[in-house]
């Protein structure tokens, strides 16, 4: 099982930028999915995610101006990012917590899968 992310870039302060991340391989069902970031010399914090059933969780600093959506049937999560400012500067990653087929299997549970990040600059 693999996570892969894109759509980072250079942004100037009030703009926006849309980030996508895809699973792929032996999935049975993913639960919650969702994004997170890491600033130079900051520990990584939740950014927003969503479960299944569509429940959203987002971090203070973002409300209003990051919208996560995900599209089950892509396997794939999305985050709309708008007025951005300089503190969202992050490398940002994806993250899921899937059920791999070998694990339904086995019965061994689901586990968290990070996605290797793409690097969000955002500066005039």
């Amino acid at each position: 099982v693999q996570l892969q992310a894109s759509g980072g870039g250079l942004v100037q302060p009030g703009g926006s930028l849309r980030l996508s991340c895809a699973a792929s391989g032996s999935i049975f069902s993913i639960n919650a999915m969702g994004w997170y970031r890491q600033a130079p010399g900051k520990q990584r914090e939740l950014v927003t995610s969503i479960t299944s059933g569509g429940s959203i969780t987002h971090a203070e600093s973002v409300k209003g101006r990051f919208t996560i959506s995900r599209d089950s049937a892509k396997n794939a999560v999305y985050l709309q990012m708008n007025s951005l400012k300089p503190e969202d500067t992050a490398v940002y990653y994806c993250n899921a917590d899937i059920m791999s087929v070998g694990a339904k299997y086995y019965n061994t549970g689901s586990r968290g899968y990070w996605g290797q990040g793409t690097q969000v600059t955002v500066s005039s």
